[in-house]
């Protein structure tokens, strides 16, 4: 076989190679139209959810005191009404009072209306404060002291509203001791006792 002869052996070989080549790719190694990239699925978008807060414990004496704290200051709203009816019935007193404490308002006002007499004004019951509370007894009660006020309470005549003369000695502020019991129907003061001090 002749050197030329050789020449265009190989000549035909590596065209062959080249157009086998171009049939596949630019390289021996990818296919000529290459996949698309597997398509990866987009995060789907979660909200964490908030933390759930953490509510603080609520402290059943707090509770207590708080609860019977409110009672008392409502019952004085009820007897300041019932103090100052000439009929001697406004006021929600068994809301909020029983025992001896009830039975007190209901004489003194009883008295009251028998001498014609009404008391006008405000009360204010100041710096109500539990100084106890027993919530584990059968019945669980909590001890309040407060400052009552009656200086802007005026005992009048209940027809001509013309004050009535009282005491010059008398305490117009001094400390009251209560004791608030929890009863079925909610909380009650039953004993409301003037300490006979000034505050």
């Amino acid at each position: 076989m002749t050197r030329t002869h050789h020449r265009q052996q190989w000549r035909k070989i590596t065209l062959a190679c080249a157009t086998a080549v171009l049939a596949v790719g630019c390289t021996g190694n990818q296919p000529a139209s290459p996949k698309p990239p597997p398509t990866t699925p987009a995060a789907t978008s979660t909200t964490a959810p908030e933390p759930t807060k953490t509510e603080v414990p609520v402290d059943p004496v707090e509770a207590a005191k708080k609860e019977a704290i409110a009672t008392y200051l409502s019952h004085w709203k009820e007897v300041q009404k019932r103090y100052g009816d000439k009929t001697n019935k406004a006021g929600d007193l068994e809301k909020y009072a029983a025992s001896a404490a009830l039975s007190q308002v209901k004489y003194d006002t009883g008295n009251m209306r028998k001498r014609n007499t009404v008391a006008l004004g405000t009360v204010t019951v100041g710096n109500p404060t539990a100084t106890s509370a027993d919530i584990d007894r059968k019945i669980p009660n909590v001890i309040i002291s407060s400052c009552l006020d009656i200086s802007q309470w005026q005992v009048v005549n209940a027809d001509t509203k013309k004050p009535v003369s009282l005491p010059k000695e008398r305490l117009l502020r001094y400390v009251m001791k209560a004791t608030v019991e929890k009863w079925p129907e909610g909380w009650r003061v039953i004993r409301d006792e003037p300490q006979g001090k000034k505050c």
